[in-house]
């Protein structure tokens, strides 16, 4: 017995919930491209710096510096053709109901093929440090540039000649400014000139000691574009300061610090106030500056650690450690790195009260943003948010929140102007203009399910924290949402289910039987999917909030009258109503198995031939695609409990990207071209193969590749208000833990015996399951 104890103590040692990872990548180089430089953010402000010996860049983001303005996008006229439209797709007449919606159901202007009056997302400016050394033909030697997520913090290390030189920089989550500290070993090392500039719409000039760079974007009228400014404050301590006209140049320093504060006009906030207000920074030395930002950021960060497994490449830098991970796959660790690497890009790219990250997160490095750097709304802006709940960072989904309920007023107005309903809707692109309009393309932008789909994150955050008052606070948004599909969906007259028409499934095509490729339709299973699940969420909340009984039964009603995901000739997931044929049959979108994930219509539970179905269509698919669809593919496979193939995703995901899909060097996603959605859906995936609680209960290592026989969590969350560590020792868990923070019954499936149970006496165990009911701040913990 004595030595069953002192094993187990050794294994809570070696896999234990209370150890702190420190979480990292390096280069050995800098970066000659801007996927090699590395990420900082506070939420509100990025930097992206290269490292460079001679010429240092360092890429400036402000989250909400978006050219373009509001616009009436809404096409009057085209409630006229709707009618027409339906009639024509349940005569069986797709293509020609397609054509006819090109030319009447888009939005006015271009929409989101520009940058003119929907806008998008554009880079700050650039920070450029041109140095002057001593020795300037001297050697560099022993070159280090890493990213520190666990402190959230940048360090460049080199020597050159006999002097070593380092560089940290931090965007601060305190004083909301970036913060660069250039430092020698030797005195009166440090020469160099500081300059900003952008692409275009700047001017720049210095006055003293401080930098500025300022602009206005295009937009509809000239008047109207976001104003911006951005100031750079450099303190020498030692040494000589010159300002020339555009520039700041230092000679013989012993230290340099750089204060740089950006700011927008965006809600009326006045820019040249902000960065004069963030910039009194005087009276702060450098070491507190970097100590308060990093135990506010430990605040976020810390709450999750995953404890996995090295091997011989996991000190590896990191574009090398990608390389070796394609020829050996037993570097677990980097799995635990990608995962924290989701969270550190999430606490990074949002904030409590600021707008949420966009395809790019926060960081650009261009004017014209892949496609304009907005908000997809057919699953892209969503996966931003996959990982929020169950990785601990709940309070980071609010700017979501916030973002949707931007969308209502707008989306009111586009319900009634294009189908003549009630509640708000949106389609597939969003800006922070409020466009909630049809794309000018039908073939993509016809999608009116994004809303209904946005409403999966109100209700999934009240799952997750049991907070009936913000319930109620969403409850309008959402009630709002079911009403639009109360009023639009119309019956088919081929079948006699209800449907929505006209709409797409995201973004495939399929061939009619006319041999005609076409992409509108009446209904999609991804819809149907959908609105099952807004009609019951609604309801439910309804319930819970004691309101609008006899209306939610109406939902009820209607919910029953959806078609129900069916199974086609192929054995797999019906895309359509019709069982068509694929265009692309390795389509990037895999729309419908929504109800997979991230859905919870489809279960091993409840719809057993469904899942099969799941699997069939998931291998018609194929798993190489954009990063951002494979990341999506791991979450499917994890609900499909086979950690075999999700982990084979993973390390398709992390494919090191040269012209193609896969990771970038500083892990960036790749689309290509970079886009954020892979990582969020990547490290949401890898917390899907650890835990999941949708099904009613949680499961431990539902989906955990049997490889990976050792591990331990730390800080994960489940459905119902509660945090969980375990740890697991050659493929079996050793112990569980399970923080209340709701008073609630939680049911564990028993992954073995249970050994002994503490911090509880109210249990019962039934059916391979344990049921726990704890009060709020309760703590029980469970060996095996």
């Amino acid at each position: 017995m004595r030595y069953n104890l002192i094993c187990l103590f050794i294994l809570l040692c070696s896999f234990g919930t209370s150890a702190s990872n420190q979480w990292l990548y390096y280069f050995d180089k800098p970066a000659s491209i801007w996927e090699e430089s590395v990420p900082l953010g506070n939420g509100r402000i990025g930097m992206m710096p290269w490292g460079g010996i001679n010429n240092e860049r360092i890429v400036l983001n402000e989250i909400s510096l978006w050219a373009g303005s509001k616009q009436d996008a809404d096409n009057p006229d085209a409630y006229k053709y709707l009618g027409e439209i339906r009639d024509l797709l349940f005569s069986g007449k797709n293509k020609e109901a397609q054509q006819l919606m090109y030319k009447t159901f888009t939005c006015k202007g271009r929409g989101g093929e520009d940058n003119g009056a929907f806008g998008n997302y554009q880079n700050f400016g650039n920070l450029s440090i041109d140095f002057k050394y001593p020795d300037s033909t001297a050697t560099v030697k022993d070159y280090k540039r890493t990213l520190d997520i666990s402190n959230a913090i940048s360090t460049t290390t080199y020597s050159k000649g006999n002097i070593s030189y380092t560089r940290e920089y931090f965007t601060s989550f305190t004083d909301d400014i970036g913060i660069i500290r250039l430092t020698a070993d030797q005195k009166k090392a440090i020469s160099l000139n500081i300059s900003m500039f952008r692409d275009e719409r700047f001017q720049t000039y210095a006055t003293g000691n401080t930098l500025y760079i300022s602009g206005q974007m295009n937009a509809t009228n000239k008047d109207s574009g976001m104003k911006y400014e951005g100031q750079a404050k450099i303190i020498n301590k030692g040494g000589r300061l010159t300002t020339h006209d555009g520039s700041i140049e230092i000679s013989g320093a012993d230290e340099v610090l750089i204060y740089i504060s950006l700011a927008t006009n965006y809600k009326n906030n006045n820019p040249t106030a902000t960065n004069l207000k963030l910039l009194k920074n005087d009276n702060k030395s450098y070491s507190n500056l970097r100590e308060q930002h990093i135990q506010e950021y430990k605040k976020w960060f810390d709450r999750v650690d995953l404890t996995l497994d090295k091997n011989q490449n996991s000190g590896l830098p990191i574009d090398k450690r990608l390389y070796a991970f394609e020829k050996d796959r037993s570097d677990f660790d980097l799995i635990g790195l990608y995962m924290q690497y989701g969270r550190y890009l999430l606490i990074s790219s949002t904030r409590k009260g600021g707008l949420p990250p966009n395809l790019q997160g926060l960081w650009a490095p261009q004017i014209a943003t892949p496609w304009n750097g907005d908000y997809h709304l057919n699953i892209n802006l969503q996966m931003n948010f996959w990982g929020a709940e169950t990785g601990n960072l709940s309070d980071l989904h609010l700017p979501l929140t916030e973002y949707i309920k931007s969308l209502v007023i707008p989306g009111q107005k586009t319900a009634k102007i294009y189908y003549n309903s009630r509640g708000w809707v949106t389609h597939i692109l969003g800006n922070i203009w409020g466009f909630t309009s049809p794309a000018e393309d039908p073939a993509w932008g016809a999608t009116n399910t994004a809303g209904a789909w946005l409403c999966q994150h109100l209700w999934q955050h009240y799952e997750y924290t049991k907070d009936k008052k913000y319930l109620a606070s969403v409850y309008p948004v959402m009630k709002g949402a079911a009403l639009f599909f109360e009023d639009m969906l119309i019956e088919d007259p081929n079948n006699g289910y209800l449907v929505t028409a006209p709409t797409t499934s995201p973004e495939n095509k399929y061939v009619t039987l006319q041999g005609d490729t076409v992409s509108i339709s009446a209904g999609s299973t991804m819809d149907n999917q959908i609105i099952r699940e807004l009609f019951t969420n609604v309801s439910a909340a309804a319930h819970i909030l004691k309101t609008d009984k006899d209306w939610s039964k109406s939902l009820e009603i209607k919910k029953d009258k959806l078609a129900p995901t069916s199974i086609g000739k192929y054995g797999q997931i019906m895309e359509w109503l019709e069982d068509y044929e694929e265009a692309d049959i390795h389509h990037r979108h895999v729309s419908q198995l929504y109800g997979l994930y991230p859905g919870n219509e489809l279960t091993f539970e409840n719809t057993p031939q469904l899942m099969e179905a799941a699997k069939t269509t998931l291998e018609r698919r194929g798993d190489q695609s954009t990063g951002w669809s494979m990341a999506w593919k791991i979450n499917f496979w994890a609900r499909l409990k086979n950690g075999e193939r999700a982990y084979k995703l993973i390390g398709d995901l992390l494919k090191p990207a040269e012209s193609s899909w896969g990771t970038y060097p500083n892990l960036f996603s790749a689309h290509p071209p970079m886009q954020i959605d892979g990582n969020f859906g990547g490290s949401a995936g890898i917390m899907e193969m650890l835990v999941q609680s949708h099904s009613g209960y949680i499961e431990l290592l539902p989906a955990m590749t049997q490889s990976c026989k050792n591990g331990a969590v730390k800080g994960l969350r489940v459905r119902g208000g509660a945090s969980v560590d375990f740890s697991w020792k050659n493929n079996r868990i050793q112990e569980f833990t399970l923080k209340a923070d709701t008073s609630d019954m939680f049911i564990l499936k028993l992954p073995s015996e249970v050994s002994s149970i503490s911090g509880t006496k109210k249990y019962a165990v039934d059916n391979n399951k344990i049921y726990l009911y704890i009060k709020k701040g309760q703590t029980v913990r469970i060996l095996f």
